[in-house]
């Protein structure tokens, strides 16, 4: 089944593509990789779901251009390892969603609009986008809500629906919510990318939802509740995804609790090896990366959990440091710490220098390409937000920036405008650089 063909015919589009002119005037080039940069997001989330499948069509890596979505698309192959020299970049997808006044919805089809300005992965290593959110949060799914007004992407509820943010429910007559998925990763796929997601695991923070009857919360020692977070993780795998990013996984089986801002209990140590091999196992793939937040003090721990990449242990401004730990992990190819350009807690204030600096530490902090470090950025370390909100704003409340009520307003006002459209572009001179080494 061809599922992009499907969402376009969903969308009452026909399925047959065009080279696109617009993307031709806009792409970036280094080598046979392309991408859109010089751009503020408004320039694409404004265009069309078919523009922008279109858009990533014209930059295909080939000489002959598709006049339809190809049939079958396999994620980039670096190999089953490759997570442990990926970049990661995490899409707030619930951010960029479409906002109708009060309603949030079809953060899907914004992800795939935003897929063209997305660097591809690089010829020694791949870039791959982690999404934000797939399960519904628990306090106002579906809606913004005021500046100031919590409504967090840290609490979710499993055994329910996809959240109304993201997938495009008016149309799941036509096309599940499961085939949308499939749709987004083809096209990612197709671009050049790995794909991800952020999951949750305090148990505090997640709630079990019930046919009949309130939600509840989850418990780590229900065996119920822990084969539903499996299933409910092989289910997306099976969807496209190759990559889950941990959130509080340093904290695993009650480890440096005395620095742990979760709310409720993690899984034992044990627990999570099961949770990582079982869904390793049921999916059946051998690619996977498990990425857990602040997981790099202490290596064998986290690589006897399963774990491919930690975060936040490298000195990110010390081009030097980064070297030295890229020259003693040169070897491993199981588990790698990181480099953060920032992290889903940051709270703005960094300025355009500095994040271009990480970013060059990050892609050329070694001694030979084959030895590059993982790295983890956000939607803000590629595309900068206004000055008064930041990644961790957006992560505890969803509010809408638009001042007439449309979706297009919205995308205007989230981001920084001329001084984000000169940094869009220093970041493309930058993966320019990086991209056929």
């Amino acid at each position: 089944m061809n599922y992009v063909n499907k969402l376009l015919r969903a969308i009452d589009e026909d399925i047959y593509l065009s080279p696109d002119e617009w993307t031709d005037k806009h792409k970036y080039e280094s080598g046979m990789k392309k991408w859109i940069a010089d751009i503020v997001p408004a320039d694409i989330l404004t265009r069309s779901v078919k523009k922008a499948i279109e858009s990533i069509v014209t930059m295909c890596e080939c000489y002959d251009f598709y006049h339809q979505f190809p049939d079958k698309i396999n994620s980039p192959n670096y190999g089953d390892n490759w997570g442990v020299r990926a970049n990661y970049i995490e899409i707030n997808n619930r951010a960029i969603a479409e906002m109708h006044f009060g309603e949030c919805k079809n953060g899907i089809m914004s992800s795939i609009k935003i897929l063209p300005a997305i660097p591809p992965s690089a010829k020694s290593w791949a870039n791959c986008i982690i999404l934000s959110q797939i399960f519904p949060n628990i306090f106002g799914d579906g809606y913004n809500k005021g500046v100031d007004e919590e409504n967090s992407l840290y609490g979710i509820k499993l055994g329910g629906e996809y959240s109304k943010n993201i997938i495009n429910f008016d149309i799941t007559d036509k096309i599940t919510a499961d085939e949308q998925f499939i749709a987004f990763n083809d096209i990612a796929h197709f671009h050049g990318l790995k794909t991800g997601f952020r999951t949750i695991i305090s148990a505090d923070q997640i709630k079990v939802v019930q046919k009949d009857g309130s939600d509840i919360t989850f418990d780590w020692k229900n065996p119920t509740h822990l084969e539903l977070f499996i299933s409910e993780h092989v289910k997306l795998i099976n969807l496209g995804f190759e990559a889950i990013f941990i959130d509080s996984a340093k904290h695993i089986g009650g480890y440096d609790m005395e620095n742990y801002t979760g709310v409720g209990e993690l899984p034992s140590y044990e627990q999570m090896q099961y949770i990582i091999h079982e869904i390793r196992s049921r999916s059946g793939k051998t690619t996977l990366s498990f990425v857990g937040e602040k997981s790099t003090d202490d290596f064998e721990r986290y690589k006897n959990l399963g774990l491919t990449s930690g975060t936040s242990f490298i000195e990110p401004d010390n081009y030097d440091n980064v070297k030295h730990w890229s020259i003693r992990f040169k070897y491993e190819h199981s588990y790698t710490p990181g480099i953060e350009v920032s992290n889903d807690n940051d709270m703005g204030g960094r300025s355009y220098e500095e994040r271009l600096h990480r970013i060059n530490n990050s892609l050329f902090g070694y001694e030979y390409p084959s030895d590059k470090l993982p790295s983890f950025m956000q939607m803000e370390d590629i595309f900068p937000l206004r000055y008064d909100t930041s990644t961790h704003h957006l992560m505890m409340y969803n509010p809408s920036y638009s001042i007439d009520g449309s979706p297009e307003s919205h995308w205007e006002n989230l981001f920084a405008k001329a001084d984000g459209k000169i940094y869009n572009k220093k970041v493309a001179d930058l993966f320019i650089y990086a991209q056929n080494l």
